[in-house]
C-alpha cells in the first residue's frame, strides 16, 4: 500500500462521513479533495507507518471534537485491505500502522515502474518557461552562474517529473553598451591599444583578442569601425560557443537561446518586436506619455515608481527590451515564466511582476521571480571584469561535475553558500555525495553478489521484509513521489538532495542488519530472493533522485 492508496482510502471515509452529517441534517460547507488529507509520516517510527491530522480540520466545520471524529475515522481505516492498526492519539491524530506484506509490496513497485518511480502528475498541464543563467555572452561563466545552473536545470527536471512540459532558456544580452565596451576591451587587446575604461580586463580578453587575429589577421588594416564591428562579432561567438560548451559539460542543457537582437532587429514594415511591445501595453491602457517620454503605469500593479520605456531622445531603456521578451513568451505559448535571478536583482522582482500585470496576466500566477544568494569559495569573492574570477569549467576540473552540482543543488537558492573543497574531494561520509553515490553502488555491488550466487527475483514475499531497518527503508521509499512532488510545487530542488541522504543512510544501516546474501551453506530462500526486490528498488530511488539533481549514479567506486 503506497501513501496515495492510503490517502484515497481516508478521503473516501473522511467524505462519507461528511456526507452523513448533511443526511442528518447539519449545515456543512467544507469540500474534501484527495489532497486535502494528508498523510505524513511520525516523526517517530514507534507511532506507526502514517499520521493524518484530517480530523483536526474537520473539527470546526463538523462542530465535533477532532477526537470523536478521529475515532470514526480510525474504525473505517481499520477494515482496509493492508491496515495491520490504527490508532487516535493527542488531541485527533490517526496513526496508521501497514500489514508487513502491504508495505513490502512496495519494493516490487518501484522495481517494475524503474525510472518512472517518483513521477507523477500534480503539475500536469502547466506549460512553463524556465529561464535562468542568460549571463552576457561578454566572459567566461563563473561561480554566480554556475550556481543558477545547477539549481536551475535540476528544478527543470523536478517540473518535468511533476508533470509539468518544461522548456529551458538561455537569454542572451547581446544587445546594448555591455557588448560595445566587450568589443573595444577585446580590439584593444588586439591591436596593442590600452583598454578601455569601464572595459573587461584579464586573461580570457587575452585569449579572445589572440582567436579573432586567427581568424582575421588583416584586423588592423580595415576601417576604425569595422575592426570594432569585427572583433564585436567573432568575440561574441567564440565566447557564447564556449558557454554552451562549458553548460553541456556541467550537464545542463537549454531547449531555447533567445537573443535579445531579436527584439531590436526591424520586422515587418520597418518595426521591432520592442515598438510592437510598447504599443500592445498602451492598449491595455498603462501606457502614458510625460515629459516626452514614453511611460508604463507599473505602480498600478505595486512597483515602487513607473517605468520609463523610451526616453525623450527616442532611444529605448533596458526596461522596453523585457517587456518585448516577457510578451514573447506568452506569444510562444508559455502561460507560466519563472526566472531565477542573481543576487543583485532583488529590484527586478516587483518590475517583471508589474510587467506582468500591465500586459494582462496575472501578477501572483503568471510570472515567479526567484532570487538567488552569493556564492563563494573559501571566502573569495569575485569579478568578472577585475580578472580574477573562479570560472565553472576551472571549477569542474578541480572539484568534478557531480561534486560541484550536488553541492549547489542541496542548499535553499536564498541561502548564502560557502563551498568547502576539500570537503568536496574527500572520499568519507562526511561528504554528502559522496554518501549517497556510494550508497547507490552498493546496492549495485549487493545485486551483483547476489547473482554469483544464485540470488535472483524469481520470488517475492513482501511479507518476509519485517524487521524495523525495513520498515524504516520501505517508509522513505514510500516518500519519494510526494517529495517530488512537494520540490516541484515550492521550486526547492535541494529537497530531492535531503530526501536521497536521508534514504542512503537508512539503507546503509538495512544493509548493516538484513543480509541478502546466503550465510556459509545456507540455502537460497525467499527471504534472500525478496531482500533483493528491496536493495534493488533503494537503487531505483537513489538513482532517479541523482538524476533529478542531475548527478551520476556510479555502480563501483
Amino acid at each position: 500500500m503506497t501513501p496515495a492508496d492510503l490517502q484515497t482510502s481516508l478521503h473516501a471515509l473522511a467524505t462519507a462521513l461528511v456526507e452523513r452529517r448533511r443526511e442528518q441534517g447539519d449545515e456543512v460547507s467544507i469540500e474534501l479533495s484527495p489532497a486535502d488529507v494528508v498523510i505524513e509520516r511520525p516523526k517517530l517510527r514507534e507511532h506507526g507507518d502514517w499520521a493524518s491530522s484530517i480530523a483536526l480540520r474537520l473539527a470546526k466545520p463538523l462542530g465535533t471534537p477532532p477526537r470523536k471524529i478521529a475515532d470514526e475515522l480510525a474504525a473505517g481505516l481499520g477494515e482496509v485491505p493492508g491496515v495491520a492498526s490504527v490508532e487516535v492519539a493527542g488531541p485527533g491524530f490517526i496513526n496508521v500502522r501497514l500489514e508487513a506484506g502491504a508495505a513490502g509490496a512496495l519494493a516490487r513497485t518501484i522495481v517494475e515502474a524503474g525510472g518512472a518511480y517518483g513521477s507523477g502528475d500534480s503539475l500536469a498541464g502547466r506549460v512553463v518557461n524556465l529561464e535562468f543563467v542568460s549571463a552576457n555572452p561578454t566572459g567566461p561563466l563563473h561561480m554566480g552562474h554556475t550556481r543558477w545552473a545547477a539549481l536551475g536545470d535540476s528544478l527543470g527536471r523536478v517540473l518535468r517529473a511533476a508533470g509539468a512540459r518544461v522548456a529551458t532558456e538561455f537569454y542572451i544580452n547581446d544587445a546594448g553598451n555591455q557588448m560595445d565596451r566587450f568589443a573595444a576591451s577585446v580590439l584593444a587587446a588586439a591591436t596593442g591599444a590600452p583598454a578601455p575604461e569601464g572595459g573587461y580586463s584579464g586573461p580570457y580578453i587575452d585569449d579572445l583578442a589572440r582567436q579573432v587575429l586567427e581568424e582575421h589577421p588583416g584586423l588592423e588594416g580595415l576601417p576604425a569601425d569595422e575592426q570594432l564591428v569585427t572583433a564585436r562579432e567573432t568575440a561574441y561567438r567564440i565566447q557564447l560557443d564556449e558557454i554552451r560548451a562549458s553548460l553541456e559539460r556541467f550537464n545542463v542543457h537549454f531547449d531555447v537561446w533567445f537573443s535579445e537582437r531579436a527584439l531590436h532587429a526591424p520586422g515587418e514594415g520597418g518595426r521591432s518586436a520592442i515598438d510592437l511591445a510598447v504599443d500592445r501595453l498602451r492598449e491595455q491602457g498603462h501606457v502614458f506619455d510625460e515629459d516626452g517620454a514614453v511611460w508604463v503605469r507599473t505602480t498600478d500593479f505595486g512597483d515602487d515608481k513607473d517605468r520609463v520605456i523610451r526616453r525623450a531622445n527616442g532611444v529605448y531603456t533596458y526596461f522596453a527590451a523585457d517587456a518585448a521578451y516577457y510578451l514573447d513568451k506568452g506569444d510562444r505559448g508559455f502561460e507560466h515564466k519563472i526566472y531565477l535571478l542573481g543576487a543583485d536583482h532583488h529590484g527586478y522582482v516587483h518590475r517583471l511582476k508589474a510587467l506582468a500585470g500591465a500586459a494582462g496576466d496575472d501578477p501572483e500566477r503568471d510570472i515567479e521571480v526567484l532570487i538567488g544568494q552569493l556564492v563563494s569559495v573559501n571566502g573569495a569573492r569575485l569579478s568578472k571584469r577585475a580578472g580574477n574570477i573562479i570560472e565553472l569549467d576551472d571549477l569542474q576540473a578541480w572539484l568534478g561535475t557531480d561534486a560541484l552540482r550536488y553541492t549547489l543543488a542541496r542548499s535553499p537558492a536564498d541561502s548564502p553558500l560557502a563551498i568547502d573543497p576539500e570537503q568536496l574531494q574527500r572520499r568519507t561520509n562526511d561528504n554528502p555525495v559522496f554518501y549517497v553515490q556510494y550508497a547507490h553502488a552498493r546496492t549495485a555491488a549487493v545485486a551483483r553478489n547476489a547473482a554469483s550466487v544464485g540470488v535472483d527475483r524469481s520470488t517475492f514475499v513482501p511479507e518476509l521484509l519485517e524487521h524495523e531497518s525495513e520498515s524504516a527503508l520501505l517508509g522513505a521509499l514510500q516518500e519519494f513521489p510526494r517529495i517530488v512532488a512537494q520540490a516541484a510545487e515550492l521550486r526547492e530542488p535541494h529537497r530531492i538532495a535531503r530526501y536521497i541522504e536521508e534514504l542512503a543512510g537508512l539503507f546503509h544501516r538495512w544493509y548493516d542488519n538484513c543480509r541478502v546474501l546466503p550465510l556459509g551453506d545456507e540455502p537460497v530462500g525467499d527471504l534472500q530472493r525478496t531482500r533483493l526486490w528491496l536493495n534493488d528498488a533503494t537503487g531505483v530511488v537513489l538513482r532517479n533522485g541523482l538524476g533529478l539533481l542531475g548527478v551520476s549514479a556510479p555502480e563501483r567506486m
